[in-house]
């Protein structure tokens, strides 16, 4: 195992971490994990050199922290970090969140969270956590020696992102979707070399996009793939890309088998800053490049659509509409197209809009805004899904 200094802590972290979003399952029903398996392979991680592990309440229909709690027995809880968050959507008051902390501890069997989060930061979750005085309840636990250090998990712009930052000046660590395929989005690029500069450790979640990056690729993506100097799984060029920058301590991986263990173990013991060379970053480029010219809506996210006069969430349903394609996935699409965890709202669905033609006018690239929203909304729209939590 490959470690990085964890921002401006003395600490050095192991180059994985083990996400505990996606244990494995009993008939691929997230509420009921397959215990002995989820400990197996975290214990077999952590003997192996993993020393981050990261869940959070809302995992696995709330089983995450409880099967982790249980795989840190018999002197593991010693050998790691351990991080979890608190969730907005999991609290109704700041009243409630020393008893939701205190479950926490319960589930996971622990005195201390050593790395303690606010979670999934958007602008309006942060914007109530601030006023709710979050910073100031975790500040407490820390005073009292329950907590070690005070982060961040982001779903959001770069603006919002940097507005997070800039407030508080004791943030020890954040946590980003990035990904070869998301250098602009959400934090992006941006994001992470501004926290980086600010002292604060980052970790990576989303790293192979749930997955996604791993899958059999588009007949386009694998000719750029074969094409290499240098012969890697999909899994190894994603990682090793995170891995080649500087300013990343910990890439998350939620592995739900021992194989996925395995394999990520031997790719983070090859990692390094400059392991991966110039013609390589040029074809995970041409790879990217590859991706983006699937998308069936050639939106650019300039917003000059907005504001929709009848709230039609234009952008955001393109962009899910596009990324679904592009992966030929569409489960994390329709999760926030139905109201899922950065998600839209059920009157800013494409059936708001009623054809007004006044975001065609506005549109730059020229689109058929109505009519691709309506291919958008019969790809999205699901009454029948149910959200993970």
């Amino acid at each position: 195992m490959q470690y990085r200094k964890f921002g401006k802590l003395e600490w050095m972290a192991s180059a994985l971490g083990f996400g505990c979003m996606r244990l494995p399952q009993v008939d691929q029903d997230m509420s009921h994990l397959d215990e002995d398996e989820s400990i197996r392979i975290i214990r077999y991680g952590i003997d192996h050199g993993i020393n981050y592990v990261d869940t959070a309440a809302p995992y696995a229909m709330g089983n995450s922290e409880k099967v982790l709690g249980k795989a840190l027995g018999d002197g593991y809880r010693q050998k790691v970090k351990l991080a979890t968050k608190l969730t907005p959507f999991f609290v109704n008051s700041p009243d409630e969140f020393k008893k939701y902390f205190d479950g926490q501890r319960e589930r996971l069997q622990t005195d201390k969270i050593d790395l303690y989060m606010l979670h999934g930061m958007n602008k309006k979750c942060w914007d109530m956590f601030r006023e709710w005085k979050a910073i100031e309840f975790i500040e407490g636990l820390i005073s009292k020696g329950l907590v070690d250090y005070i982060g961040f998990s982001f779903h959001d712009e770069f603006p919002v992102f940097k507005e997070i930052i800039d407030y508080y000046e004791g943030w020890d660590f954040c946590q980003i979707q990035y990904n070869y395929m998301d250098i602009e989005r959400q934090a992006g690029i941006k994001g992470l070399k501004y926290a980086a500069e600010k002292g604060l450790a980052v970790v990576i979640m989303e790293s192979l996009r749930g997955g996604l990056l791993t899958k059999r690729p588009p007949e386009a993506v694998s000719k750029i793939w074969d094409s290499a100097p240098v012969k890697r799984s999909l899994a190894e060029w994603g990682l090793m890309w995170l891995w080649n920058q500087p300013e990343i301590s910990v890439a998350l991986s939620g592995m739900s088998n021992m194989q996925q263990v395995v394999e990520n173990l031997a790719i983070a013991v090859k990692s390094g800053v400059g392991k991966l060379g110039i013609e390589e970053q040029v074809i995970i480029e041409k790879v990217r490049a590859a991706y983006i010219g699937l998308t069936p809506v050639p939106c650019t996210g300039c917003r000059y659509c907005m504001p929709c006069p009848n709230n039609v969430a234009i952008p955001s349903i393109f962009e899910m509409y596009n990324e679904c394609t592009m992966y030929d996935d569409f489960r994390e699409g329709k999760m926030k197209y139905m109201g899922g965890i950065m998600g839209i709202e059920a009157d800013q669905r494409a059936t708001s809009c009623v054809e007004c033609g006044e975001c065609i006018e506005k549109c730059p690239q020229g689109i058929s805004i109505p009519e691709q929203l309506m291919k958008a909304h019969e790809k999205l729209y699901d009454p029948d899904f149910k959200l993970p939590f």
